[in-house]
């Protein structure tokens, strides 16, 4: 059971990711967090010395987050079927479905709110941001080197360049999705990529 307080802090940087997803990390606060969190300013600060190593705390709490969703949902692929190609692509199914089941769609994502204002930040915080753009390529890639030794691609392709596809498209349907109110764009465009890896890596009738 967590303490006062961990709770307190667990409290703060809920508060924080949500207004830094509405709002952006340079229009959020310290007082409306202190304010919302009902604490004291030495409160605040004695979880987190300055507004940076509150952007730091974020970023590995947003990081642990995808990484238990990631391996909860493509380690159900790997526990249903041996073949890796299904495996993944039951993977890519049932991330869909998950965000699917989100009625206000995806409330986004806090790597790509860094992105855009990396200025914030210092250099810790902008290479914690790239480390974890570099994890969902190691993740993919080596679920992409499991099915091309059983399935050869049907067309040439950079195997880095098509891990990172997962982030471009999850990253870019969370934007579109946010940018023309669809919240079931993102799970669209998830399929979508799910139907292009099962016809890349599919074998094709002579």
């Amino acid at each position: 059971m967590k303490g006062k307080g961990e709770r307190t802090r667990d409290r703060i940087l809920e508060i924080a990711e949500n207004s830094v997803l509405n709002k952006g990390f340079g229009a959020t606060s310290i007082e409306e967090l202190i304010c919302e969190a009902g604490i004291t300013k030495s409160g605040f600060f004695y979880h987190f010395k300055d507004k940076n190593e509150l952007a730091r705390a974020l970023l590995l709490r947003h990081i642990e987050q995808d990484e238990k969703i990631l391996d909860q949902v493509f380690l159900r692929g790997q526990e249903l079927v041996d073949d890796p190609l299904q495996q993944f692509l039951i993977g890519l199914k049932i991330l869909a479905e998950l965000v699917e089941d989100l009625p206000q769609g995806h409330p986004g994502c806090l790597i790509a709110v860094y992105c855009y204002q990396e200025r914030l930040f210092d250099n810790e915080v902008r290479l914690l941001n790239r480390q974890a753009v570099l994890g969902w390529r190691t993740r993919f890639r080596a679920i992409l080197d499991r099915i091309v030794d059983v399935y050869p691609p049907n067309e040439p392709v950079d195997l880095d360049e098509l891990a990172d596809m997962v982030s471009t498209v999850v990253e870019g349907g969370i934007v579109m999705s946010k940018a023309l109110g669809r919240p079931h764009m993102l799970a669209n465009q998830i399929m979508l990529l799910r139907s292009f890896v099962k016809l890349l890596f599919t074998r094709q009738p002579v």
